[in-house]
């Protein structure tokens, strides 16, 4: 039976509109390195690179209506009942999408002002590997197999998905071992190498990440990765297989080490928190938080990482709480010969090296007041410590019309 939209109005007996493969198809021709597809009504389609989004005049395609971003919706959705009823009633879905030998997609499809706008994430076609992520080397360690927990943060869209790509496929290149994937949606498509993958999706193969990761304990894996930690129970599970022999990763929507350690701690009632320090500091190996910055010159975007690596040190700190001089960020500044950094650190080597400009550095730094001293030097003595605002302050996106068949570029990218 098919499925639609009946929430959504569709378009009138006998009205045309290009198909919606081909809408996303010309996308993703006429923008390189596009990270992001929009449709919301009152604009045309959209697409975001290097930070940016542009509007596209594609042949057939104006001005999107409501009708069109429902009938849109409705495509991609396809047979999924339980999207379908996940929109209508919490207003919101997340599903996956593919064009046969040209991309896939995460998509969320979500209401607004009674219609509906979607938003489409590109996933390279390839795996990511650390060469082409350019991922800090010390990082290697980090996808060495032992138990414990690594954990990957950061906004929406700073890269953790790819980060984690590059761990799996490294681990499924050097070892012949079992490794498990829960993700929602299933996100890259990894082949089977010297190591057995398994890749499970929410609400597909299982209802939740909880009832997926208590399967996993029983499934011989040494490797666990879940797509993201979402709440108490998954949290609570992931603890435990850190620490019965399993390497878990998993992701989390923060923006640095310390953050992260508030985040899973303060999930708990305050009476287990103590005790979840003591779990956390014992079965942690890396904490990894990232963030993609804008290149002078907006030419395409840097990621910049922050690691924290477990140490006697860091695991003292995580256990007891930051204290005076005895904080997470503390260690990181020391840490350096132990393949630890922090943010602050990596943005005062990019504006050194003219790799990103001052405003950017400082917009994107965790204490531009401690920042801005290191950089003293480089601050016009004329003006005093100047005014950090955007340059490119955000307005009405540019428009580009779609060329006949430029060459696709979909190379894994930040």
């Amino acid at each position: 039976m098919e499925v639609t939209q009946p929430s959504f109005p569709r378009p009138s007996e006998g009205a045309t509109f290009t198909a919606t493969a081909d809408i996303i198809a010309s996308i993703l021709r006429a923008v390189k390195n596009t990270s992001d597809i929009i449709f919301s009504p009152g604009r045309p389609p959209q697409a975001e690179s290097s930070g940016q989004l542009v509007q596209l005049k594609i042949p057939g395609v104006g001005v999107l209506t409501p009708e069109h971003t429902a009938r849109i919706a409705a495509d991609l959705i396809g047979r999924s009942t339980h999207a379908v009823d996940k929109l209508k009633q919490e207003g919101s879905c997340d599903i996956s999408y593919s064009l046969p030998q040209l991309a896939r997609f995460r998509v969320n499809i979500f209401t607004q002002r009674g219609s509906c706008a979607i938003v489409m994430r590109v996933i390279a076609n390839s795996i990511p590997d650390f060469k082409a992520l350019n991922l800090p080397p010390q990082l290697a360690e980090a996808a060495e197999l032992g138990p414990g927990m690594v954990l990957v943060t950061g906004p929406t869209g700073s890269g953790k998905s790819s980060t984690l790509a590059a761990f799996v496929n490294k681990i499924n290149e050097d070892k012949a071992c079992h490794i498990i994937t829960i993700e929602d949606p299933i996100e890259f498509l990894h082949p089977h190498k010297r190591a057995t993958i398994h890749q499970r999706e929410l609400h597909t193969d299982t209802p939740s990440f909880g009832l997926a990761l208590r399967a996993a304990l029983r499934q011989a894996p040494k490797l666990i990765l879940v797509g993201e930690m979402r709440d108490r129970e998954t949290i609570e599970v992931a603890l435990e297989a850190a620490e019965t022999g399993h390497l878990v990763y998993s992701t989390l929507h923060t923006i640095d080490a310390s953050k992260t350690v508030e985040r899973i701690v303060g999930v708990f009632p305050l009476g287990d928190q103590q005790a979840i320090r003591m779990r956390l500091a014992k079965s942690f190996r890396f904490i990894i938080s990232q963030r993609l910055l804008r290149r002078a010159g907006g030419a395409g975007r840097v990621a910049i990482f922050e690691i924290l690596k477990s140490t006697l040190r860091t695991r003292e700190y995580l256990q007891k709480g930051d204290g005076e001089g005895k904080s997470l960020l503390d260690a990181m500044r020391d840490g350096e010969n132990e393949g630890m950094q922090y943010f602050d650190g990596e943005i005062e080597k990019l504006i050194r090296s003219g790799a990103i400009d001052m405003d950017t550095g400082l917009a994107a730094s965790t204490n531009p007041g401690n920042l801005r001293l290191l950089l003293a030097d480089l601050l016009e003595p004329q003006s005093g410590i100047p005014s950090f605002e955007l340059e490119n302050t955000p307005g009405p996106p540019s428009e580009v019309a779609v060329p006949p068949e430029p060459d696709l570029d979909l190379e894994p990218h930040y």
